[in-house]
């Protein structure tokens, strides 16, 4: 698991701005709620995978205890999967022709073609029957033309995206990042994503606990859910 390093002034920051409040969110409608799980692959999650992310095989039971509190709350779990698609209508020739070399392309477009086997969910998370599945062809899932997310997030009348999943400061960051300008509340785990390095992952919760998120562990966020769904009933 990563080692969580937000500094004092950054959080002193976000108290600041919320008149001295932790966080952002003190109770969630659930039912406006998505839980977005980031990519987690066999291409980003197995031993010896072409983009492996060997800390995302100790973020399973965080996803996973999420997805079943979300559910059971009556809210939506969003699973994404990275995807090339080479007869897209948007060709991303500028990452893939300027930003890796040649072998690199052909390891990453056999990898994540559809149907694929590194490109399947990994057999660690637990997909319910009425989870949603979305491909993406680029980092973020919100880039107009490429993906679907948002109009299947606006049909069902959600307002608030719970981010996990992998890479910390790509498509979970570039999701979140998208998501909040388009009018979306975030909500960023920090032991329920994971990257390459600590370095890395931590330089992204700086950026999402200063300006885009309410960041919080696993452990709140369940409490937040289940306060949540309590108060709703209580209504």
């Amino acid at each position: 698991m990563h080692k969580i390093s937000i500094p004092e002034h950054i959080v002193e920051r976000g108290r600041r701005m919320r008149d001295g409040r932790e966080h952002i969110f003190e109770t969630l409608d659930m039912s406006k709620v998505a839980h977005v799980i980031v990519d987690l692959q066999v291409g980003f999650v197995a031993e010896g995978a072409p983009v492996e992310v060997p800390v995302t095989r100790e973020i399973f039971s965080e996803v996973n205890s999420i997805s079943r509190a979300v559910r059971a709350a009556g809210g939506l779990n969003v699973f994404l999967r990275y995807t090339y698609d080479g007869g897209e209508k948007l060709p991303w020739n500028v990452w893939f022709n300027n930003y890796m070399s040649p072998s690199q392309f052909e390891i990453t477009k056999k990898a994540f073609a559809r149907g694929a086997d590194y490109w399947q969910l990994a057999p660690e998370l637990e997909v319910g029957a009425g989870d949603l599945i979305i491909d993406k062809t680029r980092f973020s899932a919100l880039i107009p033309g490429t993906c679907d997310m948002d109009e299947q997030m606006k049909v069902r009348g959600i307002d608030t995206l719970i981010i996990t999943g992998t890479l910390t400061n790509c498509c979970c960051e570039s999701t979140a990042r998208d998501a909040l300008q388009m009018g979306y509340n975030i909500i960023f785990v920090t032991d329920g994503t994971a990257t390459l390095s600590d370095e890395e992952h931590n330089a992204t919760l700086i950026s999402m606990s200063a300006i885009f998120a309410d960041v919080m562990d696993t452990r709140h966020l369940l409490g937040l859910i289940e306060r949540s769904d309590a108060t709703r009933a209580a209504a």
